[in-house]
């Protein structure tokens, strides 16, 4: 057997890179594998319909959200506030008894503190003393302007008297003198007529000064009754007044309540003024400190519901009932200064009145002035 001739390789050019890489020419298209399975592409999270679904159940709920939320204004800077009546003794002394304990329910008019009676009955009893006193100064002044009155009556009897006296000695002493000056009677006579002329003047004159010094002691005594009825006034007040510190040694509730903040107690000494325990009222309310950007649309009258932070679990229904016209900030007893330096703009906080509108059942909860709650006012 002869051998196969040897086939000779043709000669290679340069080897294109994307041969290589590919093993194929660059630009032409690999053909598909019809043994291999076809590839899956993955579909954007924007065309999951579950997804989409979602989404739109969120902004609905949170669209459904700010729709409620908005219907309501609502702030944690609210307090219980309650009339709160400071009790205090109306004279000085020394306590006597104290009839309250810290917390206890007592009713307008009942005894709370009684101070030691003794010291203001005896003023009592000197005040009767001066105003009997006094009445009998009136009495007697009262006598003597009688007295002067009845002198001055006589006194005048006497000037008119005296009047006719001296007018008949004068006629008598004008008759005389004629007659003596005919010489018809002597000299003696007619000197006779002249002194009684002149002793009947002399008379009149007194008893015209005696007459105008009793009416001086009508006027004095006129006088001294109206002192003596000013100085039975102003005893029968000091009466008043006694016998009103003596009453005042028992000090009294003013209003109902519950006794708190209590600090006597039997032996101290208590001045006029001084408080010395509080009674709360318990017809209470509550004062909540809106920011100025939630009082667009609250008005007077607007529901409430009211949590506080005893019984969290509780809603206690509620009315705004009425609004400061003014901010806290304005009536704080250093308001800011905004014409100086730098400001810096603060949202202000505006108090509302919300009145409780508690029923039977609400009666049993624990509300007190200084109590925190969180009102929500429904405003749409």
């Amino acid at each position: 057997m002869s051998a196969a001739p040897s086939e000779t390789p043709p000669a290679q050019g340069p080897v294109d890179p994307a041969v290589l890489q590919t093993g194929r020419p660059a630009g032409q298209t690999p053909e598909k594998d019809s043994s291999a399975p076809p590839t899956r592409r993955r579909r954007p999270l924007w065309k999951n319909p579950w997804v989409l679904l979602v989404v739109a159940c969120m902004l609905a709920g949170a669209f459904l959200y700010w729709l409620h939320d908005r219907q309501f204004e609502s702030t944690d800077d609210a307090f219980i506030a309650g009339h709160v009546t400071a009790v205090s003794a109306r004279v000085p002394g020394r306590v006597k008894e104290v009839l309250v304990d810290d917390n206890q329910k007592v009713k307008k008019g009942e005894v709370l503190v009684r101070i030691d009676p003794a010291e203001y009955q005896v003023r009592l009893e000197q005040a009767k003393t001066a105003l009997v006193t006094a009445k009998r100064n009136l009495d007697e002044a009262v006598s003597q302007q009688e007295a002067a009155r009845a002198s001055a009556q006589t006194s005048r009897a006497q000037v008119a008297s005296e009047q006719a006296t001296a007018e008949y000695t004068g006629k008598e002493q004008k008759r005389y003198a004629k007659l003596a000056a005919e010489r018809v009677v002597a000299q003696e006579a007619k000197d006779n007529a002249d002194t009684a002329a002149r002793t009947a003047e002399a008379a009149l004159d007194v008893a015209k000064k005696k007459y105008a010094a009793d009416l001086t002691q009508v006027s004095l005594a006129g006088t001294r009754i109206d002192t003596a009825k000013a100085q039975v006034e102003e005893a029968r007040a000091a009466v008043d007044k006694a016998a009103l510190d003596l009453a005042h040694t028992e000090v009294h509730a003013r209003v109902s309540g519950r006794v708190t903040n209590k600090a006597v107690e039997p032996g101290d000494y208590i001045q006029t003024g001084q408080n010395f325990l509080s009674l709360v009222n318990p017809d209470v309310w509550v004062v909540a400190n809106f920011k100025e950007t939630q009082m667009t649309r609250m008005r007077p009258g607007q529901p409430v519901a009211v949590t506080v932070d005893t019984y969290p679990d509780r809603e206690i229904k509620a009315h705004v009932e009425s609004v400061q016209r003014g901010t806290g900030a304005a009536f704080s007893i250093l308001p800011p200064e905004n014409a100086t330096g730098n400001y810096v703009k603060v949202v202000q906080r505006v108090p509302v009145k919300i009145v409780f509108d508690r029923s039977d059942a609400d009666q049993d909860m624990l509300l007190a002035p200084g109590m925190s709650v969180v009102p929500t006012v429904r405003v749409r």
